[in-house]
């Protein structure tokens, strides 16, 4: 049995969409017009895109993954669940999604082989901790952990960008004043002083100087920041630059600790999600070592992973590599030596989580107050450009 997606009118003459289970196409029209449903278009599932990752996609990923939890919970089937999520779907990519996950559970594929067939919505650390709990029949109790780690997840990622909203919209604001006086009111002014015959300051001849640069030149400026943006891209492309970048990434100054801080807390909170869930501890390695964004990162982890599989104690592997904190690394070898590995690496994840959001709210409050000073700056040199010819123009009417 497939899933078909749907669009059809109901008796009222209203557009109604959803997933139908059914064999055929056919057999879809039928079903819907035995639901008194007038058929406009019906897509198999699996023939329409998979959903990717998109603006929103771990708001949803954590929602399905409580709703999935709590409801299994209560003692509805997985089957009725899966209904329940696919019908709530707002989105239609994830409607589609949630529609070919039930049509596979049904055909006998366990949840987490389904989910691991849509990376985009559940990326390999939910399909293996999901597989470790169908294993273990824990399945609800992951979920419920699942969903707590996409929460902290999108929380720590959002965290940051949300900060800097105010910034960048100052920002954008003082650019839009300083175009608009250099644009409209400094001409003017200088028309005045030109008819009148009289000599500028140099404080206002410089800004005029640099808003006739920028006239003439600015097109060719914008060249070179596109040439080197695009310059920038094409070489991260190369895998061996991007793992330079990456690694150098970890010694920038101010922002080089956060980098480091965010991927401890990262690689820790997942490790403590997929060894709770009792997934192997190379394997675990392995699905961190992917989740990580930063290659050189992930190259560590992956040089981990091997020696662990050889034999090689966790805490040990971890020693030489020098981003990963040294709290980490102490709570990791805690862990190994009292059998509570997963514990102290929950502990290590939330250590590391509230040291990221202090920096990060350490950070903000000097690039704020930056960003003001910077902009206070450049609109005083405007206004100052602006009012010395008018005041110089006082004095002489005065003296004369």
């Amino acid at each position: 049995m497939a899933a078909f997606e749907y669009q059809a009118l109901d008796g009222a003459q209203r557009l109604k969409r959803g997933v139908v289970q059914a064999d055929t196409p056919r057999q879809a029209r039928a079903m819907l017009r035995d639901e008194g449903l007038i058929p406009l278009d019906i897509e198999a599932v699996a023939a329409a895109n998979r959903v990717g990752r998109h603006w929103g996609a771990g708001r949803e990923r954590t929602l399905i993954l409580r709703q999935l939890a709590t409801l299994l919970k209560a003692g509805m089937t997985l089957e009725e669940v899966l209904t329940v999520l696919t019908d709530q779907a707002d989105r239609a990519p994830t409607r589609r999604a949630m529609g070919a996950i039930r049509a596979r559970v049904l055909e006998g594929t366990s949840l987490s082989r389904a989910m691991a067939e849509h990376p985009g919505l559940f990326p390999r650390l939910y399909s293996a901790s999901v597989a470790a709990g169908e294993r273990t029949g824990q399945l609800e109790a992951v979920l419920a952990q699942l969903a707590d780690y996409a929460h902290s997840r999108e929380t720590m990622g959002r965290g940051l960008s949300l900060a800097l909203v105010y910034p960048a919209l100052l920002a954008l604001i003082a650019l839009a004043v300083v175009s608009a006086l250099i644009g409209f009111v400094v001409p003017r002014v200088v028309n005045v002083f030109d008819q009148a015959g009289h000599a500028l300051p140099w404080v206002t001849r410089s800004l005029l100087g640099l808003a006739d640069a920028l006239g003439r030149y600015g097109w060719l400026g914008v060249v070179l920041l596109a040439g080197l943006v695009a310059l920038v891209v094409v070489t991260l492309k190369k895998p061996e630059m991007r793992l330079r970048f990456d690694r150098w990434r970890f010694n920038w100054p101010v922002i080089g600790p956060l980098f480091k801080a965010q991927q401890t807390a990262l690689l820790t909170r997942t490790l403590a999600i997929l060894t709770g869930s009792s997934v192997p501890l190379v394997e675990a390695l392995s699905v961190s070592g992917a989740v990580l964004g930063n290659t050189a990162a992930s190259k560590d982890i992956e040089q981990v992973a091997r020696k662990v599989s050889e034999g090689v104690s966790l805490s040990k592997t971890l020693e030489p590599i020098d981003w990963i904190s040294g709290i980490a690394k102490r709570l990791t070898h805690a862990g190994e030596k009292s059998g509570e590995l997963s514990p102290m690496l929950e502990q290590s994840a939330e250590i590391e989580e509230r040291a990221l959001a202090s920096a990060q709210s350490v950070a903000l409050s000097v690039i704020q107050p930056l960003m003001i000073l910077l902009v206070g700056v450049v609109v005083l040199y405007i206004v100052l450009a602006i009012m010395l010819p008018i005041l110089n123009m006082s004095q002489l009417l005065g003296g004369s």
